[in-house]
């Protein structure tokens, strides 16, 4: 079976660096799969999603002089953000956005906001002391 740029296959995980794993596909030929094409997420270390002989479903992205380069996160879509447009014909139709995240974001920036103020008040303390109280040089 020949590996084309586009297709998705499955392979067995045989190596692990800290950069990317390489896999094994069907074919006997082996790619690699680079750090930053594990996942959406950003990953630091790569032992959190992928272990020695897991299998796992990638798509093939490029072939370079032999070397095979590998996606999982491309061979994996995401569904579309729910608060992302989407074009049918002409018309745009939206989709709602969720209230929760909202209030949740305003609640944090609302304690963000008090504790800023109240390291701001102890700092201008400290320093006040230091030049010996208020208004003193």
């Amino acid at each position: 079976m020949s590996i084309d740029v586009g297709s998705i296959v499955e392979g067995k995980v045989t190596g692990i660096t800290n950069f990317g794993a390489f896999v094994e596909l069907s074919n006997g030929q082996t790619g690699l799969v680079h750090i930053s094409e594990v996942a959406d997420a950003y990953v630091k270390d790569i032992n959190d999603y992928l272990k020695q002989d897991d299998t796992v479903k990638v798509k093939v992205i490029n072939i370079d002089d032999g070397k095979i380069g590998l996606s999982i996160k491309q061979a994996n879509p995401q569904p579309a953000p729910e608060n992302q447009s989407s074009y049918v014909g002409n018309q745009r139709f939206s989709r709602p956005r969720k209230r929760s995240t909202t209030l949740d974001f305003e609640d944090r920036l609302a304690k963000f906001l008090r504790d800023s103020e109240e390291r701001q008040q102890a700092l201008k303390k400290s320093q006040d002391s230091k030049r010996g109280g208020r208004g003193a040089r």
